[in-house]
């Protein structure tokens, strides 16, 4: 019996892969098995990380929260660089073995300073102003940016070979290929959702109760556990081959462009011959030639690049194809949805940091239990749990036959809403914080340390629009960035989304070091200083990044109106 194989994909063993053996539903369930494992690895500590930097190794609330902040951001950052290597040298398989291993000597690191003393600062019962704690220096401190950064790089090569990895399982070609992908994404939100809900209960409960070594060991445990599960998904998967350094193919496109409007003052139709019809001026090595995209005409739109489809061009090395082109316009219409995704981001970060804050003020008893604040992001987490599924088997299935789509909500649509949803959520947390405020001041605690009388769960109100807006956002940006990129850089784009949210860490720092500094010169007191959380300003915070995310709103509608979608 003849097996028809896939253009483009091998198997585990370099082979090609074959239609009916590789890929499916199977395949990808091993890769949302490994993304559970793999987001309780590394929000484990992320989320509880600052507790750990302030009690154990002494440094400052600020200097604690900017070392978290820039780790977290780091880290999606260099999603970029795995979604790359994915892309251009390495396949996503072996992406992922290598980056787990990497986080694994990272958590290994981390566990052994916190288990040995010696290896850390030298425990002090009470820090009065005139001797403080002596903060982590020298080699301890090596030892700690060391296992940090380790787990950073290989969480970051995880976030970018992992979504595309599991993406690429399926046959886009057919319908049904399709509507599988896109379920796909909406259980990897929840299967990161899940890893994310046992990491800040049982773990961060175990760090806070029986000691520190045993959550970073639980954690280099789980992140080693996922590489055999990932291991027995071999035989299932199809893996995209490389296809060469997608980023070398956008400059040279820019380039060729550039020198040859320079060169040549002809008219435009003599100079761009589509070269889609003429066989010969194809490459074979590009991506799109040896997979399934057919090759393309050139467009109208962004008409200045066709110029680096000239036939006989200035520089015979600066020789473009017709699809390299079409691809380089695809990624420039993406970035402005890109960056209006940002501001989000940026509300997403505070709120897991003040939120948290504001919370350990208020009464956080459950009947008889007592929540811990760090246990807060349960909340979102939660409702992401529950609202995967519900979209994925009501929503979606109800729009496509209200739509007559087969998508049914475009990702433009979803992503739309998410922006909408972050606006609503600002504007409930700005309320909630005049609410807690003035209970505050009613009750006359503003000065006490103790407990407001009013429950936490307001909190859970802002929780729950973020929750619902990165739901919708952050799936609707993966699987936006995935489809709409040619085959030769959806790793690499896919990364995209995790960019986003480390621009949103870092501009989220800036934000409030730049309000601290406006506020600081018209006012007594900056906004967001001291210890104290009753005498800060964050509800004109609050409204600030409401304004702001409207406007960006606003900007986003701009862009997502005039865009045309590349794929069916």
């Amino acid at each position: 019996m003849h097996q028809s194989g896939l253009e483009g994909y091998v198997d585990w063993r370099n082979r090609p892969a074959l239609v009916d053996r590789h890929g499916g539903m199977v395949a990808a369930f091993f890769v949302l098995v490994v993304e559970v494992l793999e987001n309780l690895a590394y929000l484990a500590n992320a989320s509880n990380l600052v507790v750990y930097l302030t009690k154990f190794m002494h440094y400052s609330p600020s200097s604690s929260a900017n070392i978290v902040t820039n780790f977290m951001g780091t880290t999606f950052l260099l999603a970029l660089l795995g979604g790359f290597l994915a892309d251009a040298y390495i396949t996503t398989y072996r992406i992922y073995l290598m980056s787990a291993a990497i986080e694994f000597s990272g958590l290994l690191v981390l566990t052994i300073q916190a288990r040995i003393p010696s290896l850390k600062t030298p425990s002090c019962v009470s820090a009065s102003a005139h001797s403080p704690c002596q903060e982590l220096v020298g080699a301890k401190a090596v030892i700690l940016f060391a296992g940090l950064y380790l787990v950073a790089l290989g969480v970051g090569g995880i976030k970018g070979s992992l979504p595309p990895h599991g993406a690429e399982q399926f046959d886009e070609t057919t319908p049904e290929g399709r509507k599988q992908r896109s379920a796909f994404f909406n259980y990897y939100i929840f299967s990161l959702s899940f890893g994310a809900l046992m990491a800040v209960t049982c773990v961060v409960w175990i760090e806070d109760n029986i000691g520190w070594q045993w959550g970073f060991a639980i954690s280099a445990a789980t992140i080693l556990i996922s590489i055999p599960v990932f291991l027995l998904g071999s035989s299932t998967y199809r893996v995209k081959t490389p296809t060469g350094s997608p980023i070398t193919t956008m400059f040279k496109v820019l380039a060729a462009s550039i020198f040859n409007s320079c060169k040549s003052r002809k008219p435009t139709n003599a100079v761009v011959v589509s070269m889609a019809t003429s066989p010969s001026h194809r490459e074979p090595e590009d991506a799109e030639a040896k997979g399934k995209e057919p090759s393309q005409t050139l467009t109208v739109h962004l008409g200045f690049l066709n110029r680096a489809a000239m036939k006989n061009p200035s520089y015979p090395m600066l020789q473009c194809t017709v699809n390299q082109v079409e691809s380089v316009k695809t990624v420039i219409k993406i970035l402005p949805i890109f960056m209006s995704t940002i501001i989000l981001n940026c509300c997403l970060a505070q709120l897991s940091t003040f939120s948290v804050q504001q919370a350990a003020t208020m009464n956080t008893k459950l009947g008889s239990l007592r929540v811990p604040p760090a246990s807060l992001p349960i909340f979102p987490v939660l409702f992401m749990m529950i609202l995967a599924p519900v979209y994925n088997h009501l929503v979606i299935p109800f729009a496509r036959r209200t739509n007559k789509t087969e998508m049914g909500i475009t990702h433009l649509q979803r992503i739309g809403t998410g922006l909408v949803l972050s606006i609503m959520a600002m504007a409930v947390a700005a309320l909630v914080e005049v609410k807690r405020k003035k209970v505050a001041a009613e009750s006359g605690t503003i000065d006490s340390a103790g407990p407001l009388p009013i429950t936490f769960l307001w909190i859970a109100l802002q929780y729950l629009f973020l929750g619902s807006a990165d739901l919708f956002t952050l799936a609707g940006m993966m699987e936006f960035f995935f489809t709409e990129t040619p085959r030769s850089m959806r790793s690499l784009a896919t990364a995209l989304s995790w960019a986003s949210l480390a621009m949103g860490y870092y501009l989220s720092s800036a934000l409030v070091s730049i309000v601290n500094n406006i506020t600081g010169t018209f006012s007594a007191t900056p906004w967001m200083s001291g210890s104290n959380l009753n005498c800060y300003r964050l509800e004109g915070f609050y409204w600030l990044l409401c304004v702001l995310s409207g406007i960006n709103f606003l900007n986003y509608l701009f862009w997502a109106t005039r865009y045309s979608y590349r794929s069916t």
